[in-house]
This record gives structure tokens, sequence and C-alpha cells, in this order.
């Protein structure tokens, strides 16, 4: 019998996800200009290492809501370092690093003209 605060063996050790908390950019941008710096980023985001399907499943989680992105989270082997995804792990050890700017909105979005 184990105590309370102890964890069946092979448990999932990844984090609860959270939403990321808010953020401001360096200067005020449009939503047109923030899917632009989502698109380059994750154009090259398996070229930063790691493994293309494991991006690809961050990719999915980042855009699905919390629900569904821990599903994907779970199911892909990706453990998560900071709740709020900013830095996650596969199971081979690879880091895999993403920017606020993919994670959600910054507080000084302004609409496109």
């Amino acid at each position: 019998m184990g105590c309370v605060g102890s964890t069946a063996k092979g448990e999932d050790n990844s984090k609860k996800l959270r939403k990321p908390k808010p953020w401001k950019h360096s200067q005020s941008i449009t939503r047109t200009q923030l899917k632009q710096m989502r698109d380059e980023f994750w154009d090259t985001a398996p070229h930063y290492g790691g493994q293309k399907e494991i991006w690809d499943a961050l990719r999915a989680a980042v855009e699905a809501d919390l629900n569904l992105a821990q599903a994907i989270v779970d199911s892909a082997g990706i453990i998560v370092s900071s709740a709020d995804m900013t830095i996650c792990y596969d199971e081979r050890g690879a880091k895999y690093e993403l920017p606020k700017y993919v994670l959600s909105e910054p507080t000084n979005l302004i609409r496109d003209s």
C-alpha cells in the first residue's frame, strides 16, 4: 500500500495544461501580423530539432481548447514542463520551446485596418 502522495508506476508525469498568462508584444500588432508570425514559426519549427510528429501534435494542441489539448499532449507522449506549454519534451528527451505568440494573443493586439 502506497502513501497518499505516491504515484503508481508508469503514471503520466506531465502537468495539467492551463491558459498562458497575459503578455504584451514589444509593439502593437494586428491579427494579420500575429497570424503571419505564427505561420512562420510553425513552418520552421521542425528545423529547431525534435520530431515533426511532435511539432504537429503541439500545433494541434495549441489550436485546440484546453481539454482537447490535454488529450493530444497525453496521447502523443509529450511531457509538459511548463503548464502553459512554453517548454515541453518528447519521450526521448528532445526539448520543444513554444513562443508566447503561438500560445495566446497579446494584450496590445490591434484591429486590422
